[in-house]
């Protein structure tokens, strides 16, 4: 069963994401600066046993999915890492909706039927 937030509940466990989700984005962008360099490495190391060049970037990847496992695990889930786009789902006139959040903004402003994305987004009007 899901973890359900509520706005005020969302904004608290922000406090402890906010810092998780900017160290994804940190090192997804060095993941990103080096793609065609990865790229390279990874087809001329497959079935060679390996490459140096390889071995440096999997401390990033293994971080990475350290830190993905613990917003997964509060119940959160991740949308973009590009932009730092993140859902925590809630229940909203009976239903299941997303409090939506992307990085940078103060805090859990919006939310969004599940469909609906973030070009959906309305203001909570609720609690």
């Amino acid at each position: 069963m899901p973890k359900y937030y509520t706005p005020k509940e969302a904004n608290e466990a922000l406090i402890i994401v906010r810092p998780i989700i900017d160290e994804m984005m940190q090192i997804g962008e060095r993941i990103r600066a080096r793609q065609p360099e990865i790229w390279d490495v990874v087809q001329k190391s497959a079935g060679n046993g390996g490459n140096p060049a390889l071995s440096k970037l999997l401390p990033d990847f293994d971080r990475l999915d350290i830190l993905l496992h613990q917003v997964q695990d509060m119940g959160v889930e991740v949308k973009d890492l590009t932009i730092g786009l993140i859902d925590f789902i809630a229940i909203h006139e009976g239903r299941e909706v997303y409090l939506c959040w992307q990085y940078g903004e103060e805090s859990i402003k919006y939310w969004h039927e599940i469909e609906a994305g973030f070009r959906g987004r309305q203001l909570i009007d609720w609690e």
